[in-house]
């Protein structure tokens, strides 16, 4: 079988290294990014990458479109809209979402897919901007079996693991709850370095003592020194995508009727971060707003 003609939209911090990844695989991609500055990078990307005008003419060159963009919100305009990729894609086409989208969007997005033969499967992932310009991302994946089989080869290789949560929207309500843990993981570690350097020690050597030790995470191993304590606070993903995710997981949880006090408490201080941050900011400048709470300048 000859591979699937393939279009990307959504050509970020994630995007784009991934839509690079799958051409440099030999598939052909053809991209869309309402920003011309990524649709210009794509078009110089080394991986021979076709820059298309609009979603629906990425939609008309593809079998399997993939999608990395903010929110299901998004998804659902680029897939539905005026514009939008049903327009142009043939029954029997298959959109993949990668972002970090509502479960309950993703549904609603893939039942007006269905009425026109169009299959959807969610996979959202971890790994950052590291794990999509080299090809390690981990994928959470929501589909039908039949779907997965299609779309395995192309998270082959954009990642270096794949699992199937179940049924469509799986993948996003695995996705919200991963981040919602990290949020809360990480300001919790913000909090103990922010006591122990008031208390007089060395918050690298701190981090040093907790990648060995059961406070652990993967914050310690590769945020504090790397953005926090170098003052670079320099991570791409933004606050407020964090915020989002964190949103959505606890949306779950009360439609669940399951309590979630310690998650429900740290977004309300994640909100106050992102209000102090202001819109844009990486997730990193969360931990300036613990040093103005604490006084505290973890350094």
């Amino acid at each position: 079988m000859s591979a699937p003609r393939l279009g990307f939209v959504g050509l970020g911090v994630m995007g784009l290294p991934m839509a690079d990844n799958l051409a440099k695989a030999g598939y052909a991609v053809t991209v869309y990014d309402k920003d011309p500055a990524a649709a210009a990078r794509a078009a110089a990307a080394a991986g021979g990458l076709q820059v298309a005008a609009s979603p629906v003419e990425v939609a008309r060159a593809a079998d399997i479109v993939v999608t990395m963009l903010p929110s299901g919100r998004y998804v659902q305009e680029v897939a539905l809209g005026e514009d939008g990729l049903v327009h142009g894609l043939r029954e029997g086409a298959l959109l993949l979402d990668t972002s970090s989208s509502e479960p309950w969007l993703t549904k609603d997005t893939a039942a007006a897919l269905a009425d026109r033969g169009i299959a959807m499967v969610d996979a959202p992932v971890s790994g950052a901007r590291l794990g999509a310009e080299t090809g390690t991302l981990v994928f959470m994946v929501g589909a039908e079996q039949q779907d997965l089989d299609r779309v395995t080869p192309l998270l082959d290789v954009m990642g270096k693991q794949a699992f199937h949560l179940g049924g469509l929207g799986a993948g996003h309500t695995m996705k919200c709850l991963n981040n919602m843990i990290t949020a809360m993981t990480f300001m919790a570690t913000a909090e103990g370095l922010a006591i122990g350097t008031k208390l007089g020690l060395d918050p690298n050597v701190m981090t040093d003592v907790l990648n060995v030790s059961t406070g652990m995470s993967w914050i310690s191993q590769t945020h504090i020194r790397q953005r926090i304590t170098n003052r670079a606070f320099d991570d791409a993903f933004k606050l407020e995508l964090m915020l989002k995710d964190v949103g959505i997981a606890m949306r779950l949880a009360r439609e669940a009727g399951i309590p979630a006090p310690l998650s429900g408490t740290g977004q309300q201080l994640w909100q106050a971060a992102a209000d102090f941050a202001g819109t844009g900011s990486s997730i990193s400048e969360m931990v300036r707003w613990v040093e103005h709470t604490t006084g505290v300048t973890i350094e």
